[in-house]
């Protein structure tokens, strides 16, 4: 097997071939830029590298992105010597025939890997004569989510060599105003800092980073970059206690709403805690940990308890009881005696934990009641059929409660786990088996420890639009934001909004005014709204289809796909086919990587894992004859 050459992100050379060291600049990337305009939240970003050849032969000069994995990539193209060779989406069945023949070669199996727990990479490599040129672009859009009252641009930067022009722009328009904005890095040094401006007003921001070579090098001796991690934009908008503010353009409107300075509703939380066997050791370790910070983080009108489980269901109490001090310490004192050993009975567990809900009393009258379900494998005791314990948890819960679904590292069948969730008004979260892995826990808690509205719905006037996405929500937590969005049929005026429940409000936009918001904004992507709209829809059609029954499953699947041709969005639906020079391997696929499944393969060597296993990327595929398979 052949030595793999240490490609680097954005275009950087192998240094082994043929077993010999290459001289270091053999493959140089004299330019690379990140472009990226972020328009009321839905982020375009390009990544073009320009790479030359200094060698005196042919050289292999590979191009690698990470990417967010909520990102859909919309194209690539890759220029040699003034020929450009373009990527084309296509449905994923015909884009596979395509490239089966090449699978069987035992050539590369896709474009496209999963690389952490945000990430994942575009990998490209191409071979280029002596003293030839190329230039690889790449284009990603993604719609920013706002997670605990701020929106995350994430850019990974790791260019491995040092790079003559440099250069990240980041532009943002947000229309209401932006009300902070900061940058971060993993890599930042006082000279580093010196090539970061910033330039703000009102409704605009830049953010320029152009650091020199010298500014790049660890120190002037060694021509090693220190540019290696992660680049970090993070802002959020001005709001008013309103119905949200509404968007405008050719035709299609975003409604953006996210109340603040309201009261929150105390909880009622159930915690239902896997102790079987595969648990023991640093996994129940750090869920103790995480259950201690987490009992500090409860208000005193909340209530709670713990329901653990392997073979056997044990309830800590026989009923929830309010976060006093005293009941907070007693719960300490349990958590801290959590052992694990057994099998996992999820079924039961689950509908112990309904059946609490449904028995307890006294609780406050306007509270939430959830359940938070935190297991690391699939049930092996009492019912092991997973669609029937997933029928079982929908008839139980029947709309009342909302079930979270924590899967802890890559033994988990994550598809069942996020099937019950969807279903059951929650979401489900991988937790990833590092030594953060309490801070995941606790950082999940803290996006659903604060809901300020729930059942709520969006009215718009009748007959006036249409293609809307979701329009009814079960809960909304602090920090978060809900996104409508729809075409226009009817120029009116005023186009008035009202959210349906206890409370209401109510908003009234006007169309034109809207729409001159975005006028000679030449920077900004015109068709933003329109292609977020896809975007947000894609999305929604594909969450839907998880919970569907097998018919409404291919109608959902087959809209998202018709949607993902149209609007060139590389999404599990999809791929994109690469054409490579005429001497060299013809094609190459990218698919949208999806949470994985990992068996155990008896009798099969641990060597076989695929490069998806991140266990083995890490070195840690313990015991583990782990297949990968993409569901």
């Amino acid at each position: 097997q052949a030595v793999p050459s240490p490609a680097a992100l954005w275009g950087v050379p192998g240094q082994l071939q043929d077993g010999a060291l290459l001289p270091r600049h053999a493959i140089e990337i004299y330019s690379l830029h990140v472009d990226c305009k972020v328009t009321s939240r839905f982020a375009h970003t390009v990544v073009t590298s320009k790479i030359v050849n200094r060698a005196n032969e042919s050289r292999e000069a590979t191009f690698e992105v990470e990417l967010p994995k909520t990102a859909f990539i919309t194209n690539f193209s890759m220029s040699i010597d003034g020929k450009v060779y373009p990527g084309i989406i296509k449905e994923k069945a015909s884009a596979q025939k395509e490239y089966d023949t090449a699978v069987l070669r035992g050539q590369s199996a896709g474009l496209v890997k999963i690389t952490g727990r945000k990430l994942e990479q575009f990998h490209m490599s191409v071979s280029i004569a002596a003293a030839s040129k190329v230039t690889f672009e790449l284009t990603y859009e993604e719609l920013l989510k706002r997670q605990l009252g701020k929106f995350e641009l994430l850019i990974k930067v790791r260019p491995r060599q040092l790079v003559k022009h440099f250069q990240i722009d980041v532009h943002i328009f947000e229309p209401q105003g932006i009300r902070f904005l900061e940058t971060d890095s993993t890599f930042m040094t006082n000279e580093l800092t010196e090539a970061l401006t910033k330039v703000q007003n009102e409704t605009k921001a830049h953010i320029l980073f152009k650091p020199t070579v010298d500014q790049q090098k660890i120190n002037p001796e060694l021509d090693e970059t220190l540019l290696n991690g992660d680049f970090v934009v993070r802002y959020d908008v001005k709001r008013g206690a309103t119905a949200g503010d509404i968007q405008i353009v050719n035709g299609y409107f975003v409604h953006y709403f996210a109340p603040h300075e309201m009261p929150v509703f105390p909880k009622n939380v159930i915690f239902l805690i896997d102790r079987s066997g595969s648990m023991a050791g640093r996994k129940i370790e750090q869920t103790k940990a995480a259950l201690l910070k987490i009992l500090q983080d409860l208000r005193p009108e909340d209530h709670f308890s713990f329901i653990t489980f392997n073979s056997r269901v044990a309830e800590w109490r026989s009923s929830l009881l309010q976060a006093t001090a005293e009941n907070m310490a007693n719960a300490a004192g349990f958590v801290q005696t959590l052992s694990a050993s057994g099998g996992t009975d999820i079924n039961r567990a689950l509908l112990t934990a309904v059946s609490v809900l449904d028995k307890a009393k006294r609780l406050p009258k306007s509270s939430v009641s959830m359940i938070i379900l935190l297991t690391d494998g699939q049930p092996t005791s009492g019912e092991s059929n997973v669609e029937v314990i997933q029928e079982n948890i929908q008839k139980a819960v029947n709309g009342k409660y909302a079930l979270f679904c924590l899967g802890f590292g890559f033994d988990v069948s994550y598809k069942f786990l996020e099937k019950m969730a969807l279903s059951n008004g929650g979401i489900a979260r991988r937790i990833y088996e590092n030594a953060d892995a309490a801070l995941q826990l606790q950082g999940f808690y803290q996006e659903v420890a604060t809901p300020i509205l729930r059942k709520i719905e969006m009215q718009y006037p009748e007959n006036a639009i249409e293609g809307l996405t979701k329009n009814n929500f079960k809960l909304f937590f602090e920090g978060s934001e809900i996104i409508k969005s729809g075409t226009v049929l009817l120029m009116v005026s005023f186009l008035p909004l009202q959210h349906a429940s206890d409370l209401t409000l109510k908003e009234e936009a006007n169309v034109k005014e809207k729409e001159q918001v975005f006028q000679n904004q030449s920077y900004i992507f015109g068709n933003f709204i329109e292609r977020l709209w896809a975007y947000l829809t894609i999305q929604q059609l594909l969450e839907k289809s998880i919970s569907a029954q097998a018919e409404d499953q291919k109608t959902l699947e087959a809209q998202a796909l018709e949607l993902s041709l149209r609007y060139s969005f590389v999404t599990p639906l999809t791929s994109m086919v690469v054409t490579k020079p005429a001497d060299q391997q013809q094609t190459e696929l990218a698919n949208k990587p999806t949470e994985q499944l990992l068996l155990s393969i008896p009798g099969t060597a641990k060597g076989f894992c695929t490069f998806l296993c991140t266990l083995q990327q890490k070195n840690e595929c313990r015991g583990g004859n782990h297949l990968v398979l993409t569901l």
